[in-house]
């Protein structure tokens, strides 16, 4: 998971002292699938689901690009090819809360279709390759067992 003696290391042992459930291969786990589920709700424009996901300021940012979407009357699709890496990148524990940030390298399918269905942007039949970077953060003294996505980058 992360080279012994490296500051990744050393965050994940501080958050498994403050968790002793934390399992560091079963949190990428986790990580890998929400990253696909909230890059798929968020072109679906499935509030819902993304709202569970996400804390409320990311969440903010996710809804108003739907809405602007919605109110431009386009669709969005994205489809993964696959997801050819996750990466933990940091890891801490501040106070009560722990903080992982993970850097996806994925390939996907997006495109945009205005209102009469023609594409706008992206490209139905090409796969393009992504990188994000995204901090999943979890109040380890809660009951709740769920991680959510505190920001979002674009990686290089």
């Amino acid at each position: 998971m992360a080279e012994s003696g490296s500051s990744v290391a050393a965050g994940l042992d501080a958050i498994a002292a403050a968790d002793p459930s934390f399992d560091a291969k079963h949190f990428i786990t986790g990580a890998r699938a929400a990253y696909e589920m909230i890059v798929t709700a968020f072109a679906e424009g499935d509030r819902r689901q993304l709202r569970n996901l996400l804390s409320r300021e990311v969440y903010d940012g996710f809804d108003a690009a739907i809405g602007e979407r919605e109110s431009r009357g386009e669709t969005a699709e994205s489809r993964f090819v696959s997801i050819d890496g996750s990466t933990i990148t940091t890891a801490e524990q501040r106070a009560r809360t722990a903080q992982i940030t993970v850097r996806f390298v994925s390939k996907l399918i997006s495109v945009t279709r205005g209102r009469t269905g023609d594409v706008i942007d992206g490209n139905a039949e090409k796969v393009t390759d992504v990188t994000d970077v995204w901090t999943f953060a979890r109040d380890v003294s809660s009951r709740d067992p769920n991680w959510k996505v505190v920001a979002t980058e674009a990686g290089q």
